[in-house]
């Protein structure tokens, strides 16, 4: 059983956390490169709010900054 949890090279698959739908909207559009500014101004939110959302996510995915957080959401099939 634990084989089906493990990609073929061996390593343990990737923990994939639960996003909210605003996160999804926000890690979307962090991954196509937007500021925090222009994401606010497509999502109809506050800057403050993008940061939150931003800094929830690297929490999430346990990422140290946001190159990683990209990283880490398109290997694990999220974007």
């Amino acid at each position: 059983m634990s084989n089906l949890l493990r990609y073929h090279s061996g390593t343990p698959a990737p923990r994939i956390p639960v996003l909210t739908g605003r996160e999804k909207e926000v890690l979307l559009l962090i991954a196509e490169g937007h500021t925090n500014m222009e994401i606010a101004e497509k999502l109809f939110i506050s800057s403050t709010t993008v940061d939150t959302h931003r800094k929830n996510l690297l929490t999430k995915f346990q990422a140290k900054n946001t190159a990683s957080l990209v990283r880490m959401a398109s290997e694990s099939g999220v974007i």
